[in-house]
C-alpha cells in the first residue's frame, strides 16, 4: 500500500473517504495510530490483564473510532480515536476482573504538594519502588494487599474507577469521557478517593 497519498491528508477527511469506498485507508489509519493503542495497554497494564490482550482490544478501539467517527458531533479524530481506545481497554481489563490494582513492586505516593492540574488537591501517583531506599517508600510490597482491599472495599464503584484511571496518568477530564459521567462529578468522585486513601495511609503509618 502506498501511504504516501495518505499521509499529508487530514484524519476527518480520511474517514470521509473510507466511506466513500476507499478501503485502504482504514489500514492506513490503523498502522498511524497502533503506538497510541500501545502507549494506552502499557499505561494500564498496571491495572490487570495481559499485555498483548489489552493491545488487542485496544486496536478492537481504533476500529470502532473509525466505523464510528462523526465529524459533526466529535472533536477531533485524533481525541475520539483516544477515547475509543481508552475505553475498550479498560472496559477489558474491568470484564477480566482486575487481577490487580498495581504491581507488587510499585507504590503509591501520596503528598499535599500543588497539583497545577487539579487545583492543589492531593497528587496521587505510581513509581516503581527502590528496593535500595525502603525509607523512600510510602508503600511496600508487604502493604500492597491492604491497599487493594480497602480500594475494593471502601472505595465506592465510581471512586475506584476514578482512581484507577487516575493511578494510569489520565487527567479527570479524560477519566469522565471514560467512565461516562461528567466532568465535575468525576472531579468529586476522584478527590473524594484520593481523601480516603490518604487518610488510610496516614492511619497505617501512625
Amino acid at each position: 500500500m502506498d501511504t504516501k497519498k495518505y499521509s499529508d491528508v487530514k484524519d476527518e477527511v480520511l474517514v470521509e473517504r473510507l466511506r466513500d469506498g476507499e478501503s485502504e485507508v482504514e489500514s492506513f489509519l490503523l498502522d498511524k495510530y497502533k503506538n497510541l493503542v500501545k502507549v494506552k495497554a502499557h499505561s494500564m497494564f498496571i491495572l490487570g490483564a495481559e499485555p498483548d490482550d489489552l493491545i488487542q482490544e485496544g486496536m478492537i478501539g481504533l476500529v470502532k473510532a473509525i466505523r464510528d467517527y462523526d465529524a459533526g458531533r466529535d472533536a477531533s479524530f485524533y481525541t475520539f480515536a483516544d477515547l475509543c481506545v481508552s475505553r475498550q481497554i479498560y472496559t477489558a481489563v474491568k470484564a477480566s476482573g482486575r487481577k490487580k490494582h498495581m504491581p507488587l513492586n510499585t507504590y503509591v505516593s501520596i503528598s499535599s504538594e500543588n497539583d497545577s492540574e487539579n487545583g492543589g488537591e492531593i497528587r496521587t501517583s505510581m513509581a516503581r519502588a527502590n528496593v535500595s531506599n525502603p525509607e523512600a517508600m510510602l508503600i511496600d510490597k508487604e502493604n500492597v494487599e491492604k491497599i487493594e482491599n480497602y480500594i475494593e472495599n471502601e472505595l465506592s464503584d465510581f471512586e475506584r474507577q476514578a482512581l484507577e484511571l487516575y493511578i494510569t496518568g489520565m487527567n479527570y477530564s479524560a477519566i469522565a469521557k471514560v467512565l461516562g459521567k461528567e466532568e465535575k462529578a468525576t472531579d468529586n468522585a476522584l478527590t473524594r478517593a484520593k481523601s480516603k486513601l490518604r487518610k488510610f495511609l496516614d492511619a497505617e503509618r501512625n
